[in-house]
Formats: structure tokens, sequence, C-alpha cells
């Protein structure tokens, strides 16, 4: 029987490629990845703020009105337009990208993928317009 503590010890050294910090600025798919990934930061702050006025009209109607006061403001509303702009940036691409995940046959034949990512856009579409149609009615 060997001892352990007498094995003999091995200096590894990992390679580490040396990455620069603009990596995924050399390349438009690089770009799009990362820019898809920072959607992301948007979508949470837009869902934290839609939580908090689920809780403001929870609250009563003097909560609610402090809530829309503080929402008041040129800063708000360049924050929803950038919000909405990266909501909208993001659901497009992932629908883009749902045929490369999605993989569905019918007949033993794969459907095409500008199908599937066709439906999901559709989907999106009816969607939209009851949520519209119900927001709209009054």
């Amino acid at each position: 029987m060997s001892n352990p503590s007498q094995a003999p010890t091995v200096d590894l050294k990992l390679y580490r490629r040396p990455m620069p910090f603009g990596w995924w600025l050399e390349n438009g798919a690089y770009f799009r990845f990362i820019a898809r990934e920072l959607t992301c930061i948007f979508v949470g702050l837009f869902t934290v703020l839609t939580l908090e006025l689920v809780q403001a009209v929870g609250r009563g109607p003097a909560p609610y009105a402090a809530f829309m006061a503080r929402l008041e403001g040129s800063a708000y509303i360049a924050f929803s337009l950038l919000a909405f702009a990266a909501v909208l940036y993001h659901a497009v691409t992932w629908f883009n990208l749902v045929p490369t995940t999605v993989v569905v046959r019918l007949g033993g034949e794969r459907v095409p993928d500008g199908l599937i990512a066709a439906a999901h856009f559709a989907a999106w579409a009816v969607a939209s317009l009851v949520v519209a149609f119900i927001v709209l009615r009054g």
C-alpha cells in the first residue's frame, strides 16, 4: 500500500485564452447575442415596476395615487420607451430562435422553421389583441 501523502504532485496550469473585454463587438452574431441577453435587465426592471403597481393598487387609492405621481415625468417615459424596445427586441429574437430549440414533427417530417416561428408570432399577435381589447374597452 502506498501512502497518499507521498503521492507525486503535479503542477497543472490551465490554459486560459486571453479574451479582450470587447470580444463580442468584433462579430455581429456575438453582438446580437449579448444585446439580447442584456435586454433581460429591462425585462426584470419592468416586471418589478409592474409588481409595485399591483401592490399599490392592492393597498388602496392613496398609495396608488402616490405611485402614479412617482411615475410622472420624462425619466419614466424614457425608461418605458427603452424597456419597450428592449422587450420587443427580446421577444422578436426569441421567436426567431424557437425553431432551433423546438423541433416539431408531423407525419415523420420536420415542420419548417419559418412555420414554427410564424406560429409563435401569430400567437403573440392574438395575445396582444386580447390584452388590447381588455384594456381599451374601458
